[in-house]
């Protein structure tokens, strides 16, 4: 993954991201609510040798005395944190705390390279810790006359002085708030990415054209956008094209200019030998291939293709139904021989689209399908239009791979953010074991606009199309003789 994959993840996620760092700051404010506060205080005290009988200006007896108090002070450092100061605090200060708590909560620090102790003391309120460093500074000048003269009134030869008294804080040390939440915002962070990632990772459904393509090894053909205004009633393409925004089908726009480019798709599968019967199929139901196979059946007889379009699904026909044909005979009963395929395909549009019905739906439609009968029916029609077939999902029953093995090959229709990987992967083995060619896969309800547009690598824009007159192929002459389909321009 790149940085753009990167970004594209955090954009299809960013929801769950952004309520991921807000609950990490929120779960950190709260943990600071309910945490002790707690205040610091601090004082000073210095070690010092008295002068004796010396003069006061006596340098060397001065540098003696002071390398001698430096030499006692981290003696002192040690002496800060025993009991026995402690408990001259206790009584003191007249507290109910045991010695070994109040240790806990003082630190005796020196400053670098001078005989000078900071006295840090904690409290549960701002008097409590002033009131406590200063009594262990005291106390602790009381315990060093005691080892140097025997009396803790007396100063020693080395003495210890609160020089500064402890200040009134103003603000609890713990907890502290700014730093919680930065904890709180930084975790949240960090949780929200492996969120992103791990959604992923584990999210086997078709989300890009690239992912689809290396799973695979079959290549995208097209991409139809969702369409949220997209209504059963109104699921065909104009055979205008859907280049006018203001006509009643304005809001297919978007899914025209997507059957254009899958119409050009197939068309430039082989230059040479371009496919003139496919299959259209799906994984599984619902993927919406009944109505990709009616919008690229109408966008190719838009642009001057004889197309007919074949319902082959004998279990669930779905082809009269969008086209609003009723329950007429069709490709079932063409090929039980009671009717011939030009009584039962019907015009519509332009004139060069025909279109067969299911017809009345056979107890074994697998055999049917598969029968020599049905071959010899795709490859007669195909010598005058390019056939179309709707055909029944992959995993469920075995008709779309034998339908494609009588054709040139499938195009597989799979949903976006629904059809997974796994499943796909079966769809393209039943047809390999059927020794069936895939054409290529169309991704169907790809997200127009937003994060998730970003995320499965698609934009769509209304302006960038092409007129279907612009890239109409010139009409040859019709093919004519007994049984001959004919194709006739209604206005």
């Amino acid at each position: 993954m790149d940085l753009r994959d990167y970004m594209r993840v955090f954009r299809a996620h960013w929801l769950g991201m952004l309520l991921i760092i807000a609950a990490g700051v929120v779960l950190a404010f709260g943990w600071t609510l309910f945490q002790p506060k707690v205040y610091t205080a601090d004082t000073t005290a210095i070690v010092q040798a008295t002068a004796g009988d010396a003069a006061p200006n006596d340098l060397g007896t001065a540098t003696l005395g002071n390398n001698l108090a430096n030499s006692r002070v981290k003696t002192y450092v040690a002496l800060g944190t025993t009991r026995s100061v402690a408990d001259r605090v206790v009584e003191q200060l007249n507290l109910d705390a045991s010695a070994d708590s109040l240790v806990q909560r003082v630190s005796v620090t020196q400053t670098l390279d001078t005989p000078s102790l900071t006295i840090t003391a904690e409290g549960p309120t701002p008097e409590a810790a002033r009131d406590l460093a200063q009594a262990w500074a005291q106390s602790m000048s009381a315990e060093v006359n005691r080892l140097e003269s025997g009396d803790v009134a007396t100063p020693g030869a080395i003495y210890l002085t609160p020089i500064d008294s402890a200040g009134l804080p103003t603000s609890p040390s713990s907890p502290n708030v700014r730093l919680t939440l930065g904890v709180g915002l930084l975790a949240g962070i960090v949780l929200a990415i492996a969120y992103a990632l791990l959604r992923y990772t584990f999210d086997r459904r078709i989300r890009s054209v690239e992912a689809v393509e290396r799973e695979t090894d079959v290549a995208v053909v097209g991409s139809i956008p969702e369409e949220k205004s997209f209504s059963p009633d109104e699921r065909l393409i104009p055979f205008d094209g859907g280049n006018s925004t203001s006509s009643r089908n304005a809001h297919l726009f978007h899914i025209a200019e997507a059957m254009r480019e899958l119409r050009t798709n197939i068309q430039f599968m082989d230059v040479d030998n371009p496919p003139r019967t496919i299959v259209v199929t799906s994984p599984l139901p619902g993927d919406g291939k009944s109505t990709t196979a009616s919008n690229l059946a109408i966008a190719l007889a838009s642009s001057g293709k004889r197309v007919v379009l074949i319902d082959g699904d004998l279990r669930r026909p779905m082809i009269g139904t969008i086209f609003g044909l009723g329950k007429t005979a069709g490709l079932s009963d063409v090929l039980a021989g009671r009717a011939n395929i030009t009584d039962v395909a019907q015009r519509y549009g332009n004139g060069n689209l025909l279109i067969v019905g299911a017809g009345q739906i056979p107890p074994n439609p697998s055999e049917v399908l598969g029968s020599e009968r049905m071959r010899e029916l795709l490859h007669s029609v195909a010598q005058e239009a390019i056939v179309i077939i709707d055909a029944p999902p992959l995993i469920p029953v075995t008709d779309a791979a034998v339908l494609t093995h009588s054709a040139d090959g499938a195009i597989i229709v799979s949903t976006v953010g629904r059809t997974t990987y796994e499943v796909l992967g079966r769809a393209l083995s039943n047809l390999e074991r059927a020794d069936a060619r895939a054409l290529g896969i169309v991704l169907n309800r790809v997200p127009r606009r937003g994060a998730g547009a970003t995320y499965y690598g698609y934009q769509y824009h209304g302006e960038y199309y092409r007129r279907d007159d612009e890239d109409a192929e010139l009409r040859g002459p019709l093919r004519s003789g007994a049984g001959a389909l004919t194709f006739t321009s209604e206005k």
